[in-house]
Formats: C-alpha cells, structure tokens, sequence
C-alpha cells in the first residue's frame, strides 16, 4: 500500500505525493483512560488512522500524530473525577490549553511553509477542545496561506453509530470501541469489559460500550473517510478561488501571530474557563484539585 505517513516517506515519495494533492492532515488526541477494553491512545489513535485512510483514498500526506492535549484542567478535571475516579495512575499525556493552541499554530507555520494548499486538523479528543481550535484557525487563517479546517472526528460521521443521520461521539462507549476495533484491532479487547453488575466507573468506560461492533465501526469510518475527502477537495477548490500570496513561514512570524492575536483572545476560549457549568466542582481532597484552577494567562 502507498504510504501517506510524512515521517515513514522518502524525499521523492513526499515530493510526488505533495504534487498529486498538496493537502496535509494533522491527527490530535492523548493517552487517557478509555475503559479497560481500550488502549489509552485511543483518541489520537483514531484519529490518525482514519486520516491515513482518507489519505490513502483521496490523496495528501499525513502529518506525525500529535499524543499530547488537553486535560487535567478546568471542566476535564471535574470530568475526571467523576468518570475516571481517585486512581493512582491515569497515565495521561496531558499539557495546557495555551500550549496545545501554541504548538498547533507552529505546526501550521510547518505546512504553510512548505507550500500545503490545504490542512485538515483532526481531533479524536473531546470536551471543548475542538471548539476552541475552530476558533483558533478562524484567527489566524487571514496570515496563512494553507486554507484550513479542524474538526472532532464525530463531525464527519454523520450517520452516527445506528445509521439514523445523527453525527455523534462518545468516551470509550460503543462509537469510540467501535472505530477503534475497525482500525486498530489490536488494541481493542472486549473481553476486558466488566459484567453489567461491576459497580463503576470504570477507567472512564462509556455505558454502552458493550453495545460495540467492529463490523459498524468500519462503516463509519468509511463514512468519515467519504467526508473528509470531500473537505479537501472543498479547501483545494477554495484555495483557487482566493489564491492567497501569503504564507506564515518563520518562527518569529509565529511569536508575532502568537502575542498580538492568538494570546489575547485565550480569555474567550471554552478550555480556559475554570469550570463548564456552575455545577461542576471538586472536593478539596480530590487528586484531579492539583490541575484544576486555570492561571490567568491575560
């Protein structure tokens, strides 16, 4: 099979797979609990691999997937507190909010640098996250050349999990395990889901996940696959249509973006409120406290 993954290409493969369909995919997620039937690199996992396969189907290159994102902080803490619980270990590769968006706008200057008509930002994590980086992209897109979209992969499932027109996501239930098993069985084992009367949470399992199908988890990632080919095609086409001249190509280019328009609009993004709903708090003695107040960053 061709390969579409950047840091696996070879010089002439990259250039030849660049002049067929200069569109690059950036894949996001961390390790976090995901229930005992799932890998905890579930979200970047899917992720990436669902970005290989509209890769491989419609052509582009597939940027190194990125392990680390947001959590621990805010509304993800008081998350975790009720869906993880007080384990010892979460095994989470967790930063802030503002040094995720960073590393982000930095990993764009390398796409738009090398000339990338267009880049698809995909997300397999969840919470608010995903909002904030379409505020994100619609901030800097005026200084970058690539045109540009992110998204939460449930965006692009739309038939959902029962095939009745409804996008939708969950944690570690039965959409996740499914997609999942579809594209990396090998990191799925249902054998591991505790009987209906095991007293919960479960490392964070979703409650329907023994609801989970391979065999619909591959239609759905066909249907993502199918949307997320029609988005470039969408972002090349708009890219002839407005061919930009400007290009986002050095790193004190992105300091400048960075402090004078990303920095000042943090206040506004959903992950750095300290909490998602005025119901959501902490008991003092809960290991997810150490995390949980966002620094004022303005």
């Amino acid at each position: 099979m061709r390969e579409v993954r950047w840091e696996r290409m070879f010089p002439d493969e990259l250039e030849r797979a660049f002049a067929q369909c200069p569109v690059v995919y950036f894949a996001y997620g961390l390790c976090e609990p995901h229930g005992p039937q799932n890998a905890i690199g579930l979200d970047a996992l899917k992720a990436h691999a669902i970005a290989c396969r509209a890769a491989h189907e419609h052509g582009g290159i597939v940027a190194p997937p990125d392990y680390w994102h947001i959590h621990e902080v805010g509304g993800y803490a008081a998350w975790a507190h009720r869906s993880v619980g007080e384990v010892e270990r979460a095994w989470m590769t967790a930063v802030p909010p503002w040094m995720h968006f960073k590393n982000i706008c930095y990993q764009i200057r390398a796409a738009d640098s090398l000339g990338f008509r267009a880049a698809i930002l995909l997300t397999g994590h969840y919470g608010p996250n995903w909002q904030d980086l379409k505020t994100l992209l619609d901030i800097i897109q005026p200084h970058v050349g690539a045109r540009l979209y992110g998204l939460p992969d449930f965006e692009a499932n739309q038939p959902g999990f029962a095939g009745d027109g409804k996008s939708g996501g969950d944690h570690a239930g039965r959409v996740e395990t499914s997609l999942l098993w579809a594209l990396e069985p090998e990191c799925v084992d249902v054998s591991r889901i505790p009987p209906v009367d095991a007293p919960g949470p479960h490392f964070a399992m979703g409650g329907n996940a023994r609801e989970s199908n391979r065999q619909i988890g591959e239609r759905m990632v066909a249907d993502e696959v199918g949307w997320l080919g029609d988005k470039a095609r969408e972002l090349l086409a708009d890219y002839e249509h407005v061919q930009p001249t400007q290009r986002l190509v050095t790193f004190e280019e992105v300091e400048r973006v960075w402090e004078s328009i990303v920095a000042p609009a943090l206040k506004g993004f959903r992950t750095m409120t300290q909490q998602w709903s005025e119901s959501e708090q902490l008991p003092s003695d809960s290991v997810w406290q150490r995390n949980w107040r966002i620094p004022d960053r303005t």
